[in-house]
């Protein structure tokens, strides 16, 4: 008698990227936080490589951050005005690990307990083979001052918060992501 032949896996039973199904959680213009034509656009750009450091091509990049002003369009936000920003977005990186984004650079935020953090970007990852998503920060090279001042980029070992903070060059901004391995971005538990 022969044995039975295993039902065909679902998705339910295995780690995805199942990102390009219909009704999945990619949009065309999804990158595109901003219009081009808005003032003070630039592109961060980056490349999402796995432990060996080989590009990872099925993964998904999500972003969120404040205004110009430090401002969401949030319940949470504190101000009683409210900016209107959406300040979100998602790309899928490219077969070589690539993803880009266009946005503006966002303003400082203050904390709950009346610190500031310096300006940033918030950064979601999520590819084959994570179970979990993990979260991350792109500061800024030109906000030395206050980059030193923030409390979250403080509270990371000296030694790894290069790993958060972006390179400008021609496009805009770079920030490569490496999941584990030599140069891991530093990720914060949420």
């Amino acid at each position: 008698m022969a044995a039975p032949t295993p039902p065909a896996t679902t998705p339910s039973q295995t780690v995805g990227p199942f990102y390009a199904l219909p009704g999945g959680i990619l949009w065309d213009d999804g990158a595109e936080v901003v219009a081009a034509d808005r003032a003070g656009t630039f592109v961060l750009h980056g490349w999402l490589a796995d432990g060996n450091g080989d590009p990872i091509p099925d993964g998904v990049i999500e972003i969120w951050q404040a205004d110009e002003q430090g401002r969401f369009d949030h319940p949470d936000d504190p101000r009683p005005e409210s900016s209107g920003w959406q300040g979100f977005g998602r790309c899928p990186t490219d077969a070589d690990g690539g993803f880009w984004f266009r946005t503006v650079k966002p303003g400082p935020l203050p904390t709950p307990e009346g610190a500031t953090e310096a300006p940033h970007i918030d950064v979601t990852v999520l590819a084959r083979g994570m179970l979990n998503r993990v979260v991350t920060r792109v500061y800024f090279p030109d906000e030395e001052q206050a980059n030193a001042a923030d409390p979250v980029l403080s509270a990371v070992d000296p030694a790894r918060r290069a790993t958060l903070v972006a390179a400008a060059d021609d496009r805009g901004y770079r920030f490569d992501i490496r999941l584990q391995g030599d140069d891991e971005t530093v990720f914060f538990a949420l």
